[in-house]
């Protein structure tokens, strides 16, 4: 798993260097493998400016490339053949100039000096998919007119060096499949070796629903294999790309953005260790979710355009009339957020982990969200992620709450109760260890010593452990 170091310090004051936190993190049983220097995006955008589309003329040896002069703020402007079907004169666009390096994925692709269909062509201007800032191909990048040729593109989409850490994650270990969960230990580490730092954790206080009324309805038809399950409805969004912030939050770790919407239940994946679903309530026929199993062999499209035949213990997100999600694995082709969405409806749910473990490997799916749930979240964590990515939905998206929050959770999962032999703790250590620094380890951890005897300590234990 990704840690981003910079990201890490948003919950964690702490005065660590990035290799003294990888080995603390190692010494306390998340094993860091690698330690990696980044930019936010790959490469830098090192060679890349903002030009200014001066001419725009058909090629004359082809029907679909495009002769353009490009000022991009030093020099004579340049010549540059482009094919995106979107280029006019006039726009500010994201040049690649000659020596640049683009990363496509794992592809690499160097700007040469060259001559497409007998013209010159003294660089390249740039799509979102081509620099690494977004998911479209469809065409190239136009900026706001604001933006000023010549302007290093790495200062315009604000690059910023970071640390990668790459967390060796244990399937006991799902408290720490997250930037708070592991801010949360390292804050332990710091305490017991009696080192300054400041736990941030996230607030959800401001959350308000600004209309009573309304709202999708929610059914749990199967509360074996969904015991809790969180939702609400947010009325006119505005799904646009993600603001900066957001987006180097998320490209360090390997997340390419999408939109505002789907790209904050990805940062609230990663901040909290919780997976969130958004859905077009466009699509929740009946305005209605239901949480059941359907019928075996029930023909269903996933997201990677895959029909798949279902299994009749897969536990779907249906609405009224069809299924619209593999419930904690996988979204439906249908129902995700797009472009065109105004309201939706946000999950935030604990499904049961060998529900899940069982539906990924019967459709060979390993997702971010299947890999938390499988192996047993927290399941008095659902409202809190659900507000968090509610609140910031809101800050860069805009739109109002509509209705209660659905919370279907009929039978409350208490804190496990532990005994904790001090005997056996010194045995299996091989060193003597007093009761009150194990107390004071187990304070740390958030773990209550309900009561005691001079050799018993009677343990409650979070339930995100």
């Amino acid at each position: 798993m990704n840690i981003s170091y910079n990201w890490l310090k948003d919950y964690l004051d702490f005065d660590l260097s990035p290799q003294a936190t990888a080995d603390a993190l190692t010494s306390i049983g998340l094993e860091t493998e690698g330690l990696n220097e980044i930019q936010t995006i790959k490469g830098g955008l090192e060679g890349l400016v903002i030009g200014e589309v001066l001419t725009c003329v058909s090629h004359p040896n082809s029907d679909h490339l495009h002769l353009t002069t490009v000022n991009i703020g030093q020099g004579a402007p340049l010549n540059i053949v482009c094919g995106a079907p979107n280029v006019a004169a006039g726009q500010k666009v994201v040049v690649a100039t000659v020596g640049a390096t683009l990363y496509m994925g794992d592809e690499e692709l160097k700007i040469k000096r060259s001559k497409i269909r007998g013209e010159e062509s003294l660089g390249m201007i740039c799509s979102e998919n081509e620099i690494g800032v977004g998911t479209s191909q469809a065409g190239i990048i136009v900026r706001p007119n604001d933006a000023q040729p010549g302007m290093l593109a790495k200062e315009y989409y604000n690059v910023k060096s970071d640390y990668v850490l790459e967390v060796d994650i244990t399937p006991n270990r799902v408290d720490a499949t997250s930037h708070f969960g592991v801010a949360r230990d390292l804050a332990a580490y710091l305490e017991q070796a009696g080192m300054p730092y400041k736990l941030n954790k996230p607030s959800v206080e401001s959350f308000k629903i600004e209309t009573k009324e309304g709202g999708i309805d929610v059914e749990v038809e199967n509360t074996e294999a969904c015991p809790r399950y969180s939702g609400l409805t947010i009325r006119n969004v505005k799904v646009e790309e993600s603001p900066d912030w957001l987006k180097n939050r998320l490209l360090p770790i390997g997340i390419r953005p999408i939109n505002n919407v789907v790209d904050i239940t990805n940062f609230v994946l990663h901040e909290l260790g919780q997976p969130l679903h958004a859905f077009d309530v466009k699509q929740i026929k009946g305005n209605k979710v239901v949480v059941r199993t359907v019928e075996n062999d029930t023909l269903f499209t996933t997201l990677d355009e895959q029909e798949r035949k279902l299994h009749e213990r897969d536990l779907m997100i249906c609405n009224a009339e069809e299924g619209m999600c593999i419930a904690g694995v996988f979204g439906g082709m249908e129902s995700g957020v797009t472009d065109n969405t105004t309201d939706v409806f946000l999950e935030s749910a604990y499904f049961h982990p060998t529900w899940v473990r069982k539906t990924a490997r019967r459709h060979m799916l390993n997702t971010d969200s299947s890999f938390r749930f499988e192996r047993g979240l927290d399941p008095n964590n659902t409202l809190y992620a659900l507000k968090r990515a509610a609140l910031l939905i809101q800050e860069i998206a805009g739109g109002t709450i509509e209705g209660a929050v659905r919370d279907i959770y009929p039978v409350e999962i208490p804190q496990p109760k532990v005994e904790l032999c001090l005997q056996k703790v010194n045995s299996l250590i091989g060193k003597e260890i007093s009761k009150d620094t194990i107390k004071s380890i187990l304070n740390s951890l958030d773990i209550v010593v309900n009561s005691e005897t001079e050799e018993v300590l009677h343990l409650s234990i979070p339930t995100y452990r």
